[in-house]
């Protein structure tokens, strides 16, 4: 092929040879019949000639005699090329292809100009629109022209770099008066008003986008936009209406104040909008209820519409009649899942402290629609109204339970996920009523419907707490009794959807009535296991998470012979199934941790295999990263993760029985590596193995002890702190956990700590409770070691300290930090006197001091300084505590 061939003025031209090859080869790509990898290497070989990127823009912009396909599959693979080599191109060929595109923004093909405006996107991505004016000229002028191409492509264009990079229009640019955005906007507002439907989603599309950024010119034009979308409100085209909803959505969330004065109007097009004849419209629309409960706006506004809107979203929690879940649900239990049934599934590395957030419920079904939508919309609203909804929704719900034709299921079904949708805000008022929605709930379990016994399933698992706490009575117990055994019944249905649904209301179950497990676990058991040997590989999933559920809710119990022989056979012969690099086997991994953790000892006869295979995981799993051809497998931290939970779950079970375990292994060299990982997840369960086994064979640890401490003492200076926050609460955790072990051999590392630790107690806006809590004991159990090194900087943080030990819960943990905080007052009382009003604070917020020592302690430090401070100096300080922390201070004999 011909390479840069310029003519007198400069400019590029195509050679016939070089256009027909690529064009042949184009036209193969695209043939259904041909050998995409032979196509593929005879594309990369031309993609070494400089020019060859000049040449698709050539076909794309100029082949009229070629079909529309080639063109287009020539711009596809000129949009790919110029992400990677576009900065490295000679400036010649970069102006040829920009000068090339910009006439296709007006041509004849619809499919033309919108890959144009794919490819001209790509390099507004790369290099902004400063160093392209002639780009922004064009488009204006398209926009201007009254052509109906020229201002469909210019539109298109616009439109996607709006949704990709919006903010690249509202910066200002060099050599230019005002920002583009400024230009652009009052045009889109205009074409509001456009006759093509095209046009009027793609202008209102990209105003959409700036709700977030909120221009200077989307502010003072914000009455015109309004009007606008009032006016397309009932635009003719769905696509339109979508986005009329989605400006409402996005602006009640973003700027409800530009609403308020529309606020009736608005919410009562979006109740019209919620019964659209076009589904995607109507999902749309839902999000609003949600959207404005999370602005939390006065719930006056929505109240008078609740009448009306309650039927609304109970009829759209009916299966639609194209429900990809119709489908699913006839699947028979025996048949093997397919590959794309297997969602991946992700594991939460190990976490010590107090987890700041909840666990959203996980949703067993794949995509969200208008069912979803309207159940979780109803959820909210009942969070917000609680029982005031309840007149309004009481009646029809129970209407479609009593509708017991076949025909009817779907409303029945509905009906019943209505009820688990109101369960958490609608609790008073239900709470006369539940033992007879119980009563109600539990013959649906044996519906024949599958959908109605597993939704069933769900709504039941919402109500554990109240179905737990009347155990307390006979009636209470039997109905507990008939809840666990038909939940049990349905994990052995033969429809997989009922199946996961039971699993999963069993182990909510589980968790809320842990004390009334031990005496039914052999039935439990018994049922538990036949699901594992009858499911699936998906189910599969689910039947671990309820064993480990299980095992962690009855701790102790679990170890006896007769439950051991009906639980470990089955998993240990699928831990001896599935290969080490089997994705499979993580569930399995996660459900011996449970156990592991429950047995106690118990699990030693076990612990062997499991710890070395353990070891031989995360061996692998390190070789494979660097070399997967000799480690036969691909990299994939998750099975490092795992396997350093399972051993954290071994050492806190087995507490010093792990030693022999440890000590024959090179357990302390693989995990100093995984401490260094540059994975998140890795270091986090790393440090927090480091500190389980700091706690019961920290003697294992010392022969690397400098190096654990350098490289977690590392994870509390990192710069993005915030970012990496559970490796530095886990890293913050093992420092303290190895210093109460080792003591003095912290003496070299205690300062570097030190240093780490106060800028996180001073400036804790924003920085997660758990690490604040760690940071303070892991400072005072670095005290309590090395009181000598630590007292002297003490007026550093002595203030900020207490107030972080205040709001810590009475436990070992924080014995040990006031151990530490006595220990530097007696080596250094004078250092800690402008702090003693703090001190006295921290103190008070103890409950009760059980260790006798500490008790001793704290009476001795106050003591001490009563004595110290004389002349009214002693009865000055305490003038400025508030009264109930004098009266806890009583305690101590001040």
């Amino acid at each position: 092929m011909a390479n840069i061939n310029s003519n007198a003025n400069g400019s590029w031209q195509a050679q016939e040879e070089g256009f027909t090859e690529i064009c042949g080869l184009l036209e193969q790509q695209i043939s259904p019949t041909s050998d995409k990898s032979k196509i593929w290497q005879q594309l990369q070989h031309y993609s070494q000639f400089p020019d060859f990127n000049n040449y698709l823009a050539f076909i794309f912009a100029r082949a009229q005699g070629k079909s529309v396909d080639v063109r287009q599959a020539a711009g596809l693979l000129l949009k790919n090329n110029l992400r990677t080599t576009f900065n490295t191109m000679p400036s010649a060929n970069q102006q040829y292809i920009k000068t090339e595109l910009l006439p296709c923004l007006g041509a004849a093909d619809r499919h033309i100009r919108s890959t144009a405006g794919t490819i001209i996107t790509v390099l507004v991505q790369i290099g902004g629109v400063a160093g392209w004016p002639e780009l922004l000229h064009a488009l204006v002028k398209c926009l201007d022209s009254n052509d109906l191409n020229h201002m469909d492509g210019a539109m298109d264009a616009l439109s996607k770099i709006c949704e990709d990079i919006p903010q690249v229009l509202d910066s200002d640019i060099a050599g230019l008066s005002e920002r583009p955005i400024n230009v652009f906007l009052p045009r889109f507002l205009q074409l509001f008003q456009s006759s093509s439907a095209s046009l009027r989603k793609l202008s209102l599309n990209s105003v959409n986008q700036y709700i977030m950024l909120m221009p200077t010119v989307l502010y003072v034009s914000m009455d015109k936009y309004l009007q606008g979308l009032f006016v397309l409100a009932n635009d003719p085209a769905p696509e339109v209406r979508k986005l009329v909803c989605s400006a409402f959505v996005q602006l009640i969330d973003v700027r409800p104040d530009f609403l308020e004065p529309h606020l009736r109007n608005v919410i009562e097009y979006m109740l019209q909008v919620n019964k659209d004849r076009d589904d995607e419209v109507a999902l749309e629309a839902c999000e609003f209820w949600s959207a404005y409960c999370d602005a939390q706006l006065p719930p006056d506004n929505l109240r008078d519409f609740l009448p009306r809107l309650l039927p609304v979203l109970l009829s759209n929690m009916a299966y639609a009649d194209d429900d990809e879940s119709l489908v699913d649900a006839e699947e028979d239990g025996s048949l093997p899942d397919r590959e794309q049934d297997l969602k991946p599934r992700f594991h939460a590395s190990r976490f010590h402290g107090s987890e700041d957030g909840e666990d959203d419920d996980d949703d067993t079904v794949n995509s969200w629609n208008l069912r979803k939508c309207s159940a979780a919309a109803l959820d909210i609203l009942s969070n917000v109204f609680g029982d005031e909804i309840l007149p309004t929704l009481m009646p029809i719900i129970q209407s479609n339970l009593g509708n017991t034709d076949d025909g009817a299921w779907k409303e029945r079904e509905a009906a019943v996920l209505a009820i688990g949708a109101i369960a958490e805000g609608c609790i008073t008022g239900l709470y006369p009523l539940l033992s007879e929605i119980v009563a109600f709930l539990i013959p649906l379990l044996d519906d024949k419907f599958p959908l109605i016994r597993s939704i069933s399933c769900w709504t039941l698992s919402r109500f554990s707490k109240y179905i737990v706490h009347g155990t307390s009575q006979q009636e209470g117990r039997e109905k507990f009794s008939k809840v666990l055994m038909g939940l049990l019944r349905r994990i052995l249905d033969d429809n997989k959807r009922v199946q996961e649904a039971a699993c999963s209301a069993f182990a909510t179950l589980e968790e809320e009535a842990a004390e009334e497990l031990p005496p039914l676990l052999d039935i439990i058991l018994q049922h538990l296991m036949c699901a594992f040997a009858k499911y699936q590989r998906r189910n599969l999933r689910i039947v671990y998470d309820a064993i480990g559920t299980l095992a962690d809710a009855v701790g102790r119990e679990l170890n006896q012979p007769k439950y051991l022989e009906i639980l470990m056979p089955p998993l240990i012969a699928k831990w001896q199934q599935l290969s080490n690099s089997d994705k499979d086997i993580f569930p399995l991994l996660e459900c011996f941790t449970s156990i592991a953790q429950a047995l106690g000892s118990g699990f030693s006869q076990f612990a062997h295999p499991v710890f070395q295979r353990c070891i031989n995981i995360i061996q692998t799993q390190q070789l494979a990263k660097g070399d997967p051809v000799s480690a036969g497998v691909q990299y994939d931290k998750e099975f490092i993760v795992c396997s350093l939970d399972l051993l954290s779950g071994l050492a806190e079970g087995l507490g010093s029985g792990v030693e022999s375990l440890v000590s024959q292994s090179n357990l302390r060299d693989l995990l100093l590596q995984c401490c260094m990982d540059d994975a998140v997840d890795v270091r986090q369960s790393a440090f927090a193995l480091l500190g389980d086994l700091a706690r019961v064979c920290p003697i294992h640890l010392h022969s690397r002890l400098s190096e654990y401490l350098d490289i977690a003492a590392k994870q509390l200076s990192t710069p993005n702190l915030k970012e990496n926050v559970s490796v530095a609460n886990n890293a913050c955790w093992a420092i303290g956990e190895l210093a109460i072990k080792v003591q003095k051999d912290m003496a070299s590392i205690v300062m570097t700590v030190i240093t780490c630790l106060v800028p996180i107690l001073q400036h804790v806006e924003g920085l997660n409770k758990s690490l604040l809590e760690n940071s303070a004991i892991t400072l005072g159990r670095l005290a309590w070691v090395c009181p000598e090194l630590v007292s002297p900087h003490m007026g550093h943080f002595m203030q900020h300290w207490c107030i972080a030990l205040s709001v810590i819960r009475d436990d070992v943990e924080k014995e040990d930090a006031f151990h530490g905080l006595c220990a530097m007052v007696k080596t250094n009382p004078s250092g800690a006197l402008s702090s003693l009003v703090y001190i006295c604070q921290a103190i008070a917020s103890w409950h009760e001091i059980r260790s006798e020592d500490l008790h001793n302690e704290v009476c001795q430090v106050l003591q001490g300084y009563k004595q110290m401070l004389n002349n009214g100096a002693w009865e000055q300080c305490m003038s400025n505590l508030e009264p109930h922390v004098k009266e806890k201070l009583a305690k101590y004999g001040v």
